[in-house]
């Protein structure tokens, strides 16, 4: 027996048949578990905001780029303005997005093994598997970067230039979906320059037309931009750039966040599988392995530099683990191929498969608690409850709006705009009457109502010395309060007052304290 057919008899028992068909079963059960929590958990306050954006045709916005709002866009076109119709459509962009790591691995591997456990990982990892069912960008960033690395494998394939170009156009959608798209571009500058082709590519047309396609897909973007000033490249700079001076406590926050979202044994098997891989890319000068480890490795090591002074939000790394996943599944079977018999190799694959069955009963216990559970651990300090019971709030706002015969409602923040507009679906108007560079190009659909004089300001509670007394004529009387509340635990007091006095101007000028965004100013 050749040695490459006893490694690939090896390779082939990464998972037995029996681990196989129970690793069917727990995909098909974690996409059920997706499904009836899109359809029956509350819009968190950003969900509810990108619900917004897809209500009005511009070409983009000043905090994202359109995707979210095209996908969310597409999804109520289906099924309505409803939970699921709001989420089917960045469900559909991350399942059509694992379909094609999988065929990044198979292509990679030829090991159905493999294939099935870096498919498994993101249904394991809670930021993947139960929390995919949120609305966030990086839904299509997830699948069309994807979809980028899948062609420039069939690249490394068949050596036809051509792939270049739908490399590009799905660079172009990623852009589309999400600006942290640009970390990937060193990948492809490796995938390019390192291996022993590089001569042949930096003399060829198609990678320069690539970038063509992928600017001229990514075109709306920088049409709006220029046309508002390049108001959302600003605006993303100055988040990056935000500098609190070092700090342990938010490096200690953002491995932690890593541990609790892709999980306690995932995150460092994800981890080791990609370094080990980028070790083996680069010392053979492997076009696709390096392509795939450094797209995980240099977004990973630049948001560990910036969480050294910065808080890294959950969803910014999410980039990073589906590449993490593929390079982890096709790391074990080049160890096998390799014929390595050290500790490493002898427990790699059962760390995996642990790592993934641990993250499948994580999944379970997290549905459960949110989806079934009828009681409250530290609701205060939940990501998921400190957003909830936004619709009581909204209900008791438009009964004290109907009683003091308010025809428009005021808020002073986007997510009590984006919340109030999603559970009220515009039986009444509500604006956010600041940081009104937020809603460059939209539509005026609260004027006429203002002009009644008499509106409602909502906001929790306190919220004495607000930019409305403050900066406008506006007399303001409190008419109401409710609580927003989790399983019996009140999260934040709200208070509602009349404003008297005042019309709010929807279009103010750039230097008004109404237009720019807080971070801008």
């Amino acid at each position: 027996m050749t040695k490459t057919s006893t490694a690939d008899m090896a390779t082939s028992r990464l998972l037995t048949s029996r681990e196989t068909g129970i690793t069917v079963v727990a995909m098909v059960v974690l996409v059920a578990l997706q499904v009836i929590y899109a359809a029956t958990a509350d819009l968190r306050t950003d969900e509810a905001y990108y619900w917004t954006l897809s209500k009005e045709y511009v070409l983009s916005y000043l905090d994202h780029p359109p995707m979210v709002a095209w996908l969310v866009r597409f999804g109520t076109a289906i099924f309505g303005d409803t939970n699921f119709g709001a989420r089917f459509g960045g469900l559909l962009a991350m399942w059509i997005g694992w379909a094609i790591l999988a065929d990044i691995v198979w292509r990679l591997t030829r090991n159905k093994g493999a294939v099935l456990l870096a498919v498994l990982m993101p249904f394991a990892a809670p930021e993947y598997g139960l929390f995919a069912s949120r609305i966030v960008p990086d839904t299509g960033l997830i699948a069309f970067s994807l979809a980028m690395v899948w062609s420039l494998v069939r690249l490394t394939e068949s050596n036809d230039g051509r792939w270049w170009l739908a490399a590009g156009l799905f660079g172009g959608l990623a852009l589309l979906s999400k600006y942290t798209a640009v970390f990937l571009a060193p990948a492809i500058l490796a995938f390019m320059l390192v291996p022993p082709w590089r001569a042949r590519w930096l003399r060829s047309p198609w990678p320069w037309l690539a970038i063509i396609v992928a600017l001229a897909v990514f075109s709306p973007v920088l049409l709006w931009n220029g046309q508002h000033g390049w108001a959302s490249f600003k605006f993303q700079f100055i988040r990056a750039g935000a500098d609190h001076g070092l700090s342990a406590r938010t490096l200690g926050d953002f491995l932690g966040l890593q541990l609790a979202l892709v999980g306690p044994v995932l995150f460092p098997v994800a981890l080791a599988g990609t370094v080990m891989l980028a070790w083996r890319g680069y010392r053979r000068q492997h076009p696709a392995f390096i392509l795939i480890s450094t797209c995980a490795l240099v977004p990973f090591a630049y948001f560990l530099w910036k969480s050294l002074s910065l808080r890294i939000g959950d969803t910014w790394p999410l980039v990073i683990w589906p590449f993490a996943f593929a390079a982890a599944a096709i790391n074990l079977v080049e160890m096998s191929r390799e014929g390595r018999f050290g500790w490493i190799a002898r427990t790699a694959a059962p760390w995996a498969k642990a790592a993934v069955a641990l993250g499948v009963v994580l999944n379970g216990a997290i549905f459960w608690y949110y989806a079934a559970g009828n009681f409250a651990v530290a609701a205060r300090q939940d990501p998921v409850a400190k957003e909830a019971g936004y619709g009581e709030v909204a209900r008791s706002a438009k009964a004290v709006a109907d009683k003091v015969g308010a025809t428009w409602i005021a808020t002073l923040d986007y997510r009590i705009y984006a919340e109030l507009r999603w559970h009220l679906k515009d039986s009444i108007p509500v604006v956010q009457v600041n940081e009104r560079s937020r809603f460059i190009g939209f539509r005026d659909t609260a004027s006429t109502a203002m002009k009644s004089g008499v509106g409602l300001y909502v906001d929790s509670a306190p919220n004495e010395g607000n930019l409305i007394e403050t900066a406008t004529p506006a007399t303001l009387r409190i008419e109401g309060q409710a609580d927003r509340t989790w399983r019996g635990v009140v999260i934040e007091p709200f208070v509602f007052k009349a404003v008297t006095g005042w019309t709010p101007d929807l279009s103010p000028p750039p230097d008004s304290p109404f237009y720019k965004w807080r971070l801008l100013n």
